[in-house]
């Protein structure tokens, strides 16, 4: 190659050079103005940052400020269920030991479960508890409120509006009471009558205690509605109850020809109480519908558990319930029966409701009538 083709190749690769020397500045400096574009947004990221930082932690101490003043507790747990913290007013319903616990524990330590769902008793107080899930889904918040106010309330407002209806109802109160008392006085009367052989003495006797028992059954009664069941805290197993009901009617049963079936599902659920109240009204039910079914008829008597409920449910094969008296047959004092207080099936469903469950008539489906009773579950077996 000559010196001038030398010469040539050397000016176009210095031409080259200074060509990509030239994008190469102009690379630079783009990047340079992007950097400095990058930490311009940068800053301002970091000072939108530091503003939220800021704002988070004036909302936590607000948050932390209120969950103090809070008068319900505040109980945090973590997803094995261990307490991670409390608020000042769940730490004086529970106690700092509480801490790192295992709920389990503090509750069996702390709490016994009354008759409804969700409310516990913590020594003479009531609490109701309702739990909620994390965002993250691991752990809950529950929330402890004192009820004991409202529940003395409850019971105060009950207890009123069973003397109001014991006012209201005053005057058939009277009609049954003198009816019976008539009657009693009447064979009394007879059994002082001169010459009287003894087989009508007998029978005038038997008649005028006849109605005095019926006297004191009403008035037993009217004493068990006014003042209303008191509720123990018996652990009772529900098929024992069951069984119990069913063995104290089935002679009766047999004695009036009705077949007597009974249903035991409930799989050792137990139920927290008075046994001798939940007892009785279980028998009110079956002696109703023994009063409804006639010889020939059907009576089944069953138990099952649903939900956080145990299902009795008495059912007969007799004429039923006619629609235009459905929505009364808990009123007191209403009945359909000649010799009925009225009150049996009130009492019942007062002391369902007393522990915390209920007493509904079914649908009419057919023949017959079909009462249920709802109790609630004790906790521990739903826990189990």
């Amino acid at each position: 190659m000559s010196s001038a083709d030398k010469a040539a190749e050397l000016q176009r690769a210095f031409a080259m050079f200074n060509q990509v020397s030239a994008e190469l500045t102009q690379a630079y400096e783009a990047l340079q103005g992007r950097v400095a574009s990058l930490t311009e947004e940068l800053a301002v990221a970091n000072g939108e940052l530091r503003r939220q930082y800021r704002e988070k932690e004036a909302l936590s101490e607000r948050l932390s400020s209120l969950l103090d003043a809070l008068p319900a507790g505040v109980v945090l747990l973590d997803a094995s269920a261990h307490v991670l913290a409390l608020n000042p007013a769940a730490m004086l319903m529970l106690g700092e030991e509480a801490l790192g616990r295992h709920w389990g524990d503090v509750v069996s330590r702390s709490l016994a479960p009354s008759m409804t769902v969700g409310e516990w008793w913590l020594g003479e107080r009531r609490l109701s508890i309702a739990e909620s899930l994390l965002p993250s889904g691991e752990g809950k918040i529950l929330l402890l409120h004192d009820i004991t106010s409202a529940q003395q309330m409850k019971e105060e407002l009950e207890r009123s509006q069973r003397l109001a209806a014991m006012g209201e109802m005053a005057a058939s109160l009277a009609h049954q009471l003198r009816t019976p008392l008539a009657a009693a006085l009447l064979y009394a009367a007879n059994l002082g009558q001169p010459g009287i052989r003894d087989e009508a003495r007998a029978r005038f006797s038997e008649k005028a205690t006849a109605q005095l028992r019926r006297l004191e059954r009403l008035i037993q009664d009217v004493l068990l509605f006014a003042r209303g069941e008191s509720i123990g805290r018996d652990r009772i197993v529900a098929g024992e109850l069951l069984a119990e009901a069913a063995q104290t009617m089935e002679a009766l049963m047999l004695a009036q020809q009705v077949e007597f079936l009974v249903d035991d599902q409930c799989a050792g659920a137990r139920l927290v109480g008075s046994r001798k109240a939940l007892f009785g009204a279980l028998v009110n039910l079956l002696e109703n519908a023994l009063q409804a079914t006639p010889a020939g008829g059907k009576i089944c008597l069953s138990g099952k558990i649903c939900g956080d409920f145990l299902r009795y449910s008495v059912s007969d094969t007799g004429p039923g319930i006619p629609a235009d008296k459905r929505d009364r047959i808990f009123e007191p004092f209403y009945t359909t029966k000649g010799q009925g207080t009225g009150l049996g099936l009130a009492i019942a469903l007062g002391v369902a409701r007393a522990h915390g469950g209920n007493i509904e008539l079914a649908p009419a489906g057919g023949q017959g009538a079909e009462f249920v009773m709802l109790l609630p579950v004790a906790a521990a077996e739903k826990e189990s």
